[in-house]
């Protein structure tokens, strides 16, 4: 059973920093790089980018971090208790669950879908200004967010391995 959780744990921890990863690079440069482009290149960028990574590389990390630090969790509290390793996963699992989680749900994809429905090809410059302004400010507020606490998580999860 220790084998086991120690493969868990280590999985959660590579999952979990594969994505943390992925916010951190969107954070610091390609939402810095993105919004360098005229209106309707930043948004057909990121109409193609928001297709692009609904793959099983992206599902994998991102849903399987979703997954596996609660279960990370539970196994902590299965094998050693309250002890302090267990509330740092837990702590770790609630910053993931709602802070990167949830506000994907929540914030990013419901601002993805809508862009998604947004034809730049039939839209007068001035509907793509006002796409841009609807969209952009609010993604990347909610993109800091989930890399903020996506981070936290990692730290959280981390130090939880260490405290073993």
């Amino acid at each position: 059973m220790m084998i086991f959780f120690n493969f868990i744990l280590l999985v959660t921890a590579i999952l979990m920093a594969l994505i943390s990863g992925l916010f951190y690079a969107y954070s610091c440069s390609v939402n810095i790089g993105l919004g360098r482009l005229a209106d309707a290149e930043y948004l057909g960028a990121m109409q193609s980018i928001n297709k692009a990574i609904l793959n099983p590389w992206f599902f994998a990390s991102f849903i399987g971090t979703a997954i596996a630090t609660p279960l990370s969790t539970w196994m902590s509290y299965q094998m050693d208790g309250t002890s302090m390793s267990f509330y740092l996963l837990l702590m770790a699992s609630i910053a993931y669950l709602i802070g990167v989680f949830g506000v994907t749900v929540v914030g990013n994809i419901p601002l993805n879908e809508s862009l998604d429905k947004f034809n730049i090809h039939t839209s007068t410059p001035e509907e793509i200004t006002i796409q841009r302004l609807a969209f952009e400010e609010s993604w990347n507020k909610y993109n800091l967010i989930r890399t903020l606490a996506n981070v936290l998580a990692l730290i959280l999860l981390l130090w939880g391995l260490i405290k073993r």
